[in-house]
């Protein structure tokens, strides 16, 4: 007789894991039954179109549509895993624990090995939110270091207020901020099943701390909101110098496919790291002219040429982002 001894300390992550299997084993030959896999879930139900996409032997991701934070029940960010012999690696984790649930009815689609690893890109809430899901069934959170700044801060508990209120029932009471298990400030690598990652820290870019998840051995790259693909970037409360400095400095190098934190994967991985830096540069260059010339921020935006931008997806931020940089750099002008 075999006797399984359960602390009270890993009872709830044990659990959880207990329903999660009944769950996704009563969708065992109905793939077509989506709603199935909501029969004993901890989370609200969420009918959103998630698909799968392999980009490579190992690796998949899911891509969010374009769109506001809150659309789409909130899925608009990009997420991803990787499968090895000895267990998942998942990178990013969505906008909602349910969305996060959804996600790994995704990798319980493809494997039933365990999810050892989250990596965060970072900790904006259009990737955060589903992280609890993970965290429950006992995957190491990793994260970078400038993420401790931003939850010991009020925005952090002032942001999942709002998210309740605005992405209810599938953020509510029982979401909670999870805390990374590791902070990453410096190049990270580790093996799992034979695979190798490697974890770069970025700094603060787009946001208090970025990282990006390189897959060696099928040249893949998780790039997180480092990069934009097809659409808009997000760049209000960002470094666009920084960031265009962590683009300048990216070795593409064996890449084969780069994942961004929004937009589809791409395979021409040089023109997806082109396309954010054109866009940040343009940005920058126009508003530092602008401020030199003493322009009024709509003396300057109404002055820009913004043909190869305006029609594409989330084309409502352009003005947003200008904003911000010219706000920054006058602010940084007046310090001189």
């Amino acid at each position: 007789m075999v006797t399984l001894s359960i602390t009270r300390a890993v009872l709830p992550a044990f659990l959880s894991a207990i329903l999660l299997m009944v769950a996704f084993a009563a969708t065992a030959g109905e793939s077509s039954d989506v709603v199935s896999i909501w029969t004993k879930s901890p989370y609200e139900p969420i009918d959103v179109a998630m698909d799968l996409v392999q980009i490579s032997p190992h690796a998949y991701y899911v891509q969010g549509p374009p769109g506001t934070p809150t659309d789409n029940g909130g899925f608009m960010s990009n997420a991803g895993f990787v499968v090895t012999d000895e267990g998942v690696v998942v990178f990013d984790a969505l906008g909602t624990p349910s969305l996060g649930y959804l996600l790994l009815a995704k990798i319980r689609g493809v494997t039933d090995k365990p999810v050892v690893k989250v990596v965060m890109s970072h900790y904006h809430a259009d990737h955060l939110y589903g992280l609890q899901v993970f965290k429950e069934l006992g995957a190491e959170i990793i994260a970078p270091a400038g993420v401790k700044e931003y939850l010991e801060s009020p925005s952090a508990e002032g942001r999942l207020k709002e998210r309740r209120e605005s992405l209810f029932p599938w953020v509510d009471e029982k979401t909670y901020l999870v805390w990374p298990d590791r902070y990453i400030s410096a190049e990270y690598r580790f093996r799992l099943g034979g695979m190798d990652f490697v974890v770069s820290p970025l700094g603060s870019t787009h946001s208090d701390g970025d990282q990006m998840l390189r897959v060696v051995q099928d040249g893949v790259l998780f790039a997180g909101d480092l990069i934009f693909e097809g659409r808009v970037p997000f760049v209000a409360g960002s470094r666009p110098k920084e960031w265009m400095d962590s683009l300048a400095g990216l070795d593409a190098k064996g890449l084969q496919v780069i994942v961004p934190g929004h937009g589809a994967a791409s395979h021409k991985p040089t023109e997806a790291i082109d396309f954010t830096y054109g866009y940040l540069k343009f940005l920058h260059d126009n508003m530092a002219r602008a401020v030199e010339d003493i322009m009024t921020f709509d003396e300057a935006y109404a002055a820009m040429d913004w043909t190869p931008y305006e029609k594409l997806p989330a084309a409502q931020a352009n003005r947003m982002n200008a904003n911000s940089v010219f706000l920054n750099l006058e602010a940084a002008s007046m310090q001189k």
